[in-house]
């Protein structure tokens, strides 16, 4: 029974806890900061939405990519380290994003600074599993996660600030304080060594596996775009093959990367999907609902940051809750409740976001989808910790990190790729339709379907047609959007029905987690 396992901390807990906590935020903090910055960026290098897409979720993509393989190198050659190294590279890649001259730059420096997460993120939960037990550790988690998701949500508050009085660049500078006294306290907090393993590291594994979700990342991002079909095709072509090879290198592989008898476990594989789904719900919906707000109803910088609050809040307040939820009723009824709450923020903003859109329900939206992930973020974090060895906490870690990153990734390449087509169907549509369509160069066109930057720049351009491109402009962004939020209901609808039917039920998800334990004292015991 889950009361039988026994709850322990390590000395100083609260100020590892604290250093792991704060190394965590500035992974989070840059992962959210350019969604605020996209339409200062768009208009400084005239970039399409696609490109757009691919600087929102580059951080992703490299975080994504890499936490499975960082996180064994961490449980094999030390979680500090890792920790240590994440930190100090984290630095430069922002320093570069700052000072970016161009798209490829800045993309490239996003993707850097997405694997600099990755080699610090996934240890700050590794090093949690490894110091703590039982039901201390569930709240280390719910701490970890709801700090976290909060600083996630406020990095576009600080971003707009800036936005008020600097250059978009300056967005990307926000993280290295915070970095610096990060790396610093890692270096005098963490333990340097803490149920490492001495197995081998499956390094063919971790290089299939950062193909694999980097060609299909990239493939869902130009798949919309006009064009580029053969190069998505391409891509997701590669993206099958690796990820078909990976499965069979872990079959095969003496020490596999992703112990594939472990992920087989209901409180692991049902937690993994059941992450992804909420925290890639909670990263589209600040994607879309950052450019919506300022490009819709033309809310400063500052504003469309500070519009987040509600969803910060939220996740402040119920995280910790979650926990004694969890304790109480299990981890399958926590879940739901999150995909319950994320599911009405979602329709909030797809009945309720306009042209005309007041204030409350903006943060009626975005409070209801940080309750969700309040609720949810916890026990998915937990069922992946309680589910593996602690000699195996890389794994589940980096999976954790996946929940995150690569839920993030692909629901902002699914709706971003969404909003896309949307855009330029509709704005196509408009101009066909329209009495002077005759008028309208095939160049004008494209500029017009390239992006709402681009439109914004058009309508600059021609101040006598500015009225009628931006109401057109506006009308197709909405039109995207509301497409965009469809679709992300129906993954989540369906994310919910797979924790209803696979994920077990109160006192069988106890009885598991209590044998998943024994097996891992066990095994640390014959080692």
């Amino acid at each position: 029974m889950a009361s039988d396992i026994k709850s322990a901390s390590p000395d100083r807990a609260t100020l590892v806890l604290g250093t792991l906590i704060l190394v965590a935020a500035v992974a989070n903090l840059n992962l959210s900061v350019a969604n605020v910055a996209l339409p200062d960026i768009g208009r400084a290098f005239d970039a399409s939405q696609t490109q757009l897409n691919l600087i929102a979720v580059g951080y992703s993509l490299g975080l994504a990519g890499t936490v499975l393989y960082l996180g064994a190198l961490g449980d094999r050659y030390g979680r500090k380290m890792l920790l240590v190294t994440g930190m100090a590279l984290s630095i430069p890649a922002s320093i570069v994003a700052g000072f970016a001259g161009n798209f490829e730059v800045l993309f490239l420096a996003r993707i850097v600074g997405g694997v600099s997460a990755g080699l610090a993120f996934p240890t700050t939960l590794a090093i949690i599993t490894a110091l703590w037990a039982g039901p201390a550790r569930t709240k280390a988690i719910a701490m970890w996660s709801a700090i976290g998701g909060a600083i996630s949500a406020l990095g576009p508050i600080v971003s707009g600030a800036l936005l008020e009085q600097f250059h978009w660049g300056s967005v990307f500078f926000v993280t290295l304080p915070l970095a610096l006294v990060a790396l610093i306290c890692s270096l005098v907090l963490v333990p340097a060594h803490v149920n490492e393993t001495t197995e081998r590291v499956d390094h063919l594994g971790g290089i299939v596996s950062i193909v694999f979700i980097g060609a299909l990342v990239l493939s869902i991002n130009f798949a919309p775009v006009k064009g580029s079909g053969t190069l998505a095709l391409v891509l997701g072509a590669i993206a099958v093959v690796a990820g078909i090879g990976f499965f069979l290198q872990q079959r095969r592989a003496v020490n596999p990367l992703f112990d594939l008898h472990v992920a087989a476990r209901p409180t692991f594989w049902v937690a993994a999907v059941g992450g992804l789904v909420v925290f890639g719900s909670l990263m589209g919906a600040m994607f879309i609902g950052q450019q919506f707000l300022q490009n819709v109803l033309g809310y400063s910088t500052l504003a469309a940051g500070a519009a987040i609050i509600p969803a910060a809040l939220a996740m402040v307040i119920v995280a910790p809750r979650s926990a004694t939820m969890i304790e109480r009723y299990g981890a399958r009824v926590t879940l739901l409740s999150g995909y319950l709450f994320v599911v009405l923020g979602l329709f909030v903003a797809l009945f309720l976001w306009n042209e005309s859109t007041q204030y409350w329900q903006v943060a009626l939206a975005y409070a209801l989808v940080g309750i969700g992930v309040g609720l949810a973020g916890t026990p998915a974090s937990r069922s992946l910790t309680g589910s593996v060895p602690v000699h195996r906490a890389g794994m589940a870690s980096g999976t954790s990190d996946l929940q995150r990153d690569l839920g993030g990734a692909i629901m902002q390449s699914i709706l971003g790729g969404i909003l896309t087509a949307g855009y330029a169907k509709s704005l196509g549509n408009a101009i066909s339709s329209s009495p002077n369509a005759s008028e309208v160069t095939p160049e004008t066109q494209a500029a017009l379907t390239k992006s709402f930057s681009s439109a914004e720049v058009l309508a600059e351009r021609y101040p006598q047609y500015a009225d009628q491109i931006m109401t057109a402009a506006k009308n197709a962004f909405l039109d995207g959007d509301t497409n965009a939020y469809i679709a992300a209901i129906i993954i989540v609808c369906a994310g919910a029905a797979v924790v209803t039917f696979f994920y077990p039920r109160r006192e069988r998800e106890r009885v598991l987690l209590a044998q998943y334990a024994a097996e891992s004292d066990l095994a640390a015991e014959k080692s």
